[in-house]
């Protein structure tokens, strides 16, 4: 999706009213938050942005990820599952969380979230050397997304 910046800044608080369900006294508060119009400005630029998080190491996974699966996101964190295996662990998602959220903050701050330093986290399971089944790793860059 292509965003052109001044139909944007001309329509974004209508837009997100209606994504959000928002009445007019609540989009009032969601204004007068200066974080909103810095994050929102900053849209265009987003749109076309991809969080990978790629499988980097498997053994023993019960829902099969195995190495090179990825799961990807939209740069608010958003799956896009038309981009992800048929099966998707909860756990491995959950696993996630923390560095999704990390790079959709630095992009909104401007950082190049690819700097992030801590950029792996596996799931939970401990493995069978440890009394549980399976170990799956996953390591989250950005990138541009690719045009179809």
């Amino acid at each position: 999706m292509s965003m052109d910046n001044t139909m944007w800044e001309t329509m974004k608080w209508q837009i997100m009213q209606n994504r959000l369900g928002y009445n007019d006294e609540e989009m009032k508060i969601f204004r007068e938050d200066p974080r909103n119009e810095d994050i929102l400005s900053k849209v265009p630029g987003l749109v076309n942005k991809t969080i990978i998080a790629e499988v980097v190491a498997s053994h023993g996974c019960n829902s099969q990820h195995k190495v090179g699966d990825a799961f990807h996101f939209d740069s608010a964190g958003n799956l896009l599952t038309a981009l992800c295996p048929k099966r998707i662990c909860v756990y491995a998602l959950s696993a996630i969380t923390s560095q999704i959220f990390t790079a959709t903050e630095f992009l909104y701050a401007g950082v190049d979230p690819n700097q992030m330093r801590f950029k792996r986290a596996g799931c939970f399971d401990v493995g069978v050397e440890c009394g549980g089944w399976g170990r799956v790793v996953m390591e989250i860059r950005v990138e541009d997304r690719k045009k179809s």
